[in-house]
């Protein structure tokens, strides 16, 4: 297919399919179509893909990746205005719907990204998580996401807890986001099997047995096939909720500070000794559009914003009722690269995730 024709009917798909899934925001088609002249001689060749939010075009990554040839389509959805929670996105045709569940949320704030990649309407779409905002809604779509480590790229959070991150359908798509975005970005070769531990729950959450029992299975396949072994013991923090609201709120507290310092003490002796760390992503399944109530979908993630670890989502499988659950991978600083060659290994040995 010539870029033309790729990009032709990626939007004529957007424009079939998003009354429906009300993923996007805005679309660009007279903008996109101008633009691919120039970027079909660039290498991402015309590649389109969407940004996270009508302020996602003027990010660092969405700036590289037309740089490179990619060639913009639409701004995906987030929260509407007026609301305390984030798992949702508002769309120009009203509520964001998870393509597995339409009466469940797709989670967020990237809701529109990762909607706009499960549905396969654009390949990859650009997000920021400062809480989980990637690896939320790409556990609950059954898609891929990655958080990079907190400041390897730059961004507009000057709490320091949001980073640049990316929602593809695999793993390896995701390469071609770091590829274009990181200077000197080379892949890495994972060495099987990859020495892991699995934490359930990070010491402290309280998991639907549903999503723990699928994430649960998808460790023990991957150890099954050879690809990952378990190591003794598993890694316990501390809840990070408080520290992580005063940080956002920029205050200094006794209390919240220790912790943030004791669950940086934790990691740094886990990662000394070991290079994956496996959890669910979210420790309970989509929630309806009228809120979640008193779930907390954000306990397993937003411990790595506050320590600045890259960590990503791979799909594991589905709940009895069919919500996508995802296995959450978390390496050390910097390794973002390994990180991605740990999630292809992971990938390719758990397959297609089907319901």
């Amino acid at each position: 297919m010539t870029a033309f024709r790729e990009l032709s009917a990626t939007l004529t798909t957007i424009e079939r399919e998003d009354p429906r899934l009300c993923a996007f925001l805005d679309v660009w088609r007279d903008e996109a179509l101008a633009r691919l002249p120039e970027a079909a001689r660039l290498p991402l060749a015309g590649m389109p893909f969407a940004v996270k939010g009508r302020a996602g075009i003027r990010s660092y990554a969405a700036r590289r990746l037309i740089a490179a040839g990619g060639v913009p389509v639409g701004s995906t959805s987030v929260p509407g205005p007026g609301t305390h929670w984030k798992t949702w996105g508002l769309g120009t045709h009203g509520r964001t719907v998870n393509p597995w569940r339409p009466d469940r949320t797709p989670g967020g704030s990237s809701a529109g990204s990762a909607v706009a990649v499960a549905a396969g309407l654009v390949p990859l779409a650009t997000g920021s998580d400062g809480a989980g905002s990637v690896r939320i809604p790409a556990a609950w779509c059954g898609v891929f996401g990655l958080k990079t480590t907190n400041g390897l790229l730059p961004s507009p959070d000057r709490s320091g807890l949001a980073s640049a991150g990316v929602l593809t359908r695999t793993a390896a798509d995701a390469q071609t986001y770091l590829r274009c975005v990181l200077d000197g970005y080379e892949p890495a070769a994972a060495e099987l099997p990859l020495t892991a531990a699995h934490s359930p729950d990070l010491g402290f959450a309280d998991v639907d047995p549903e999503v723990a029992a699928v994430v649960r299975g998808a460790v023990r396949r991957l150890v099954t096939a050879g690809v990952v072994r378990l190591a003794e013991g598993g890694c316990a923090l501390l809840d990070p909720g408080a520290a992580w609201q005063a940080v956002r709120d920029g205050r200094t507290e006794p209390r919240p500070d220790e912790t943030r310092r004791e669950n940086d003490r934790r990691l740094d002796a886990f990662f000394a000794g070991t290079p994956l760390l496996l959890t669910p992503v979210t420790p309970n399944r989509p929630h309806g559009h009228d809120g979640p109530g008193g779930l907390l979908s954000t306990s397993l993630t937003w411990a790595f914003n506050l320590s600045g670890h890259p960590a990503a989502s791979v799909p594991a499988g589905f709940t009895p009722d069919g919500c996508p659950v995802g296995l959450q991978l978390v390496a050390r600083r910097g390794a973002d690269a390994q990180l991605l060659a740990m999630a292809r290994a992971v990938e390719e040995a758990l397959g297609p995730v089907r319901l």
